[in-house]
C-alpha cells in the first residue's frame, strides 16, 4: 500500500486563515505539493478566493461577495479574527490572479481550483469559466478545475482541454451514475459518505480524493481502501508523520 498524496485544503487552514496567500504559502513551506482553494466571483466578475458567499464567517463583515467589487474587498480583513484574533488582521481576500502570480514561482506545486456553485448560479457557467481561465493563464496546466456542478465541468472540459474533478455530494446510485457519465480525472467525496469497508469504491478512470481528514491513521486506512488523495486542513501535522511524509514525492 502506498500512502495517500496530501492536498492542503484551503491551504494550511488549521494554522492560517483559509483561502489566503499566507495559508497557501505555509502549506508549500511544510512540504505540500498539492493545494486546494475555493473561487467565487466578485460583483465586478473577478475570481477571488472565498468559500462562502458572505464575509461573515471568515471576516466578521456583513455583505455578500456578489455585492462587493475587488476594490471594495481590499478594505476587508480575511484574518479570521474569531480564530486568530488580530494575528492576521492585515491579510486580505486574494484574487485568483494574485495567487496565480505566486504559483508561477512554485513550479513543483499543483492546485485543485474549486469553482463554487453559487457563483455559477449567479453569473452563469460561461461567464465564470471565461473569468477563471483568463486568471489561470500560465499555470493552467498545473491546475485542476473541480466543482460540485458536473454540468459546469462537462462544458468546461469541452471548452478548454484541462483536467477536471467532480465533488460528489453523496454516496448513492444516482451520484455513481453521474460520475460515470462525466468520467472526471479526479473524484472527490467527504470520507464520511463512504460505505463501510470492505464495500468497494465505485470503479472508474478517475483517481479518488476524500476530505476532510486530520488524523494520520485515518488517512492511511483510506489509502488501504484505494483512496489516492487525502484533503486536509492540517497538512503540516499530517506531513510530520513519517508514514505520510514521502507521499507527495510521487505527486
Amino acid at each position: 500500500m502506498q500512502p495517500p498524496i496530501l492536498i492542503a485544503h484551503r491551504g494550511y487552514a488549521a494554522r492560517f486563515p483559509e483561502n489566503t496567500l499566507p495559508a497557501l504559502q505555509a502549506a508549500v513551506q511544510t512540504g505540500a505539493r498539492w493545494l486546494e482553494f475555493d473561487v467565487q466571483l466578485s460583483a465586478d466578475r473577478i475570481p477571488v478566493l472565498l468559500h462562502d458567499t458572505t464575509f461573515e464567517r471568515t471576516a466578521g463583515h456583513p455583505g455578500s461577495v456578489f455585492e462587493f467589487t475587488t476594490q471594495q474587498m481590499a478594505a476587508i480583513s480575511a484574518g479570521e479574527s474569531g480564530r486568530f484574533g488580530v494575528q492576521f488582521a492585515d491579510v486580505r481576500i486574494p484574487t485568483l490572479a494574485e495567487v496565480v502570480t505566486w504559483l508561477a514561482t512554485q513550479p513543483q506545486v499543483q492546485a485543485f481550483v474549486e469553482i463554487k456553485t453559487e457563483s455559477i448560479q449567479r453569473f452563469g457557467a460561461e461567464v465564470v469559466h471565461t473569468a477563471v481561465m483568463r486568471a489561470l493563464g500560465s499555470v493552467r496546466e498545473r491546475c485542476v478545475l473541480i466543482s460540485f456542478d458536473d454540468t459546469f465541468l462537462f462544458a468546461a472540459r469541452l471548452a478548454t482541454p484541462m483536467r477536471i474533478g467532480w465533488v460528489a455530494a453523496e454516496w448513492n446510485d444516482e451520484q455513481a451514475r453521474r460520475a460515470h457519465t462525466l468520467a472526471p480525472d479526479y473524484l472527490f467525496i467527504n470520507y464520511t459518505q463512504l460505505p463501510p469497508a470492505p464495500q468497494p469504491l465505485w470503479p472508474g478512470r478517475w483517481q479518488w480524493a476524500v476530505y476532510e481528514v486530520s488524523a494520520p491513521e485515518r488517512a492511511l486506512a483510506l489509502a488501504a481502501r484505494g483512496i489516492d488523495f487525502v484533503e486536509t486542513m492540517a497538512v503540516g501535522e499530517l506531513l510530520a508523520d513519517a508514514r505520510l511524509a514521502d507521499a507527495d514525492a510521487r505527486a
